[in-house]
């Protein structure tokens, strides 16, 4: 797993930039903007279930913080086709992306980073297991927004310190912590307004933090690349 793992915190930072049914922040949204991905959770990483590249369906990850898409080589021998290749998000829906080529230790054969959604905005809903492209504006309401400058982030709270971290859907963990060594440890935790309390997290050698699924998933999670805003919305489906 710590080999996995490795294989694509290595490529992120390769690829990164310099009582009644809740109401969901976006249920205003015309349909016609909007197309929905659906995803499945496999070793807490969020597969694509539906889209292709070239035609070829495989095992294709989401990673909100990479700026640019990647490719395994052993999946890109197989397409028969030079770059920029046709990643098709739906049957109506497609787009021409130039991804880097790099291996992905096994993890899958791609990863979809920022630029398949270009300057428009994505939804992740970890309960209904969707991922919503949007053309349109992000809807805010009732999100706790932060406007980032580099790779999207939100402002979390640890042990009483506001700091800023990456959004990282290619992270599993909770949280990673910089640090000049690596470890484990413990850390109070507040992000979104909510309080998490003590929670286990991940100390290693990175120049900022970066909240991963396990916290992630506790939200409706959504990414304006356009207009560099990100919105948290407490999903009260999902217990804490």
């Amino acid at each position: 797993m710590y080999s996995k793992l490795k294989a694509i915190a290595t490529a992120a930072v390769a690829l990164s930039w310099i009582g009644c049914a809740p109401v969901l922040p976006w249920h205003d949204e015309p349909v016609a903007s909007e197309v929905n991905i659906a995803f499945t959770i496999h070793n807490n990483l969020l597969f694509l279930s539906t889209p292709t590249i070239e035609n070829h369906r495989g095992r294709f990850f989401l990673s909100t913080a990479s700026a640019r898409s990647a490719i395994d080589p052993q999946f890109a021998a197989t397409l028969q086709a030079r770059p920029p290749f046709t990643f098709a998000i739906s049957e109506k829906e497609s787009l021409r992306v130039e991804p880097v080529v790099v291996s992905l230790g096994g993890t899958g054969d791609a990863m979809f980073g920022a630029d398949v959604w270009g300057r428009h905005s994505i939804t992740i809903d970890y309960h209904a297991g969707l991922v919503t492209y949007q053309k349109q504006r992000m809807e805010p309401a009732a999100m706790t927004l932060h406007r980032f400058s580099g790779a999207p982030a939100v402002l979390i709270d640890v042990d009483g310190k506001k700091v800023e971290a990456i959004v990282d859907t290619a992270l599993p963990d909770t949280l990673v912590l910089p640090a000049a060594k690596p470890s484990r440890g413990t850390a109070h935790v507040q992000m979104g307004g909510t309080d998490f309390g003590t929670i286990d997290v991940q100390y290693a050698s990175v120049a900022q933090p970066r909240a991963g699924n396990r916290l992630l998933s506790r939200f409706l999670v959504s990414i304006d690349y356009g207009q560099r805003v990100t919105g948290l919305w407490r999903d009260p489906r999902i217990p804490l």
